[in-house]
């Protein structure tokens, strides 16, 4: 075989994992973005009185729950096809553990969000009927299981993190 020709298929090769490495990352930044910014909306939803207000922290949540789902894609496709196409597979027990920790703070953080959505759209209501302060609406705005479950949902983020860096044996 002709030297450019390995020359050619390395470089190839190259920069598929390089392609593949940055859609996983980009992805990863989404994902966690994404949780931040409608973990941080939500915080700032507690300390409104107005519906209206609430309301449109809430409808921004939105936002960040996008990045969530379009991160989560990004991540879960491009990292399998970077561990296939580096030929680690997806055996190595951080792998492993890193995929359950996705599909984990996926379910999680979904059912921290249904609140979220109940509030946001009892919110709505309020806003037409007058937009008068309401303490049910307060109270699924301040959900403690709600928070919580957010909250295990954004350290499993962080938790996967720090296994696509450090890579445990």
């Amino acid at each position: 075989m002709p030297l450019g020709s390995v020359h050619s298929s390395y470089r190839r090769d190259v920069a598929a994992t390089n392609w593949l490495l940055f859609f996983h990352l980009l992805g990863a930044f989404g994902f966690f973005a994404g949780a931040a910014v409608a973990g941080t909306l939500q915080l700032a939803a507690i300390r409104k009185e107005r519906p209206s207000e609430i309301l449109m922290l809430l409808r921004l949540t939105r936002v960040g729950v996008v990045l969530v789902g379009i991160g989560a894609l990004l991540t879960l496709v491009f990292g399998i096809a970077l561990a296939d196409h580096t030929g680690i597979g997806l055996s190595p027990v951080w792998i492993q553990a890193a995929l359950g920790l996705w599909v984990a703070a996926m379910a999680v953080g979904a059912i921290g969000g249904r609140t979220a959505r109940r509030a946001r759209n009892l919110a709505e209501r309020l806003v037409a009927d007058g937009d008068r302060p309401s303490e049910e609406l307060r109270g699924l705005v301040a959900h403690r299981p709600s928070l919580w479950a957010s909250y295990a949902s954004s350290l499993m983020i962080l938790a996967i993190v720090v296994l696509m860096v450090w890579k445990p044996t």
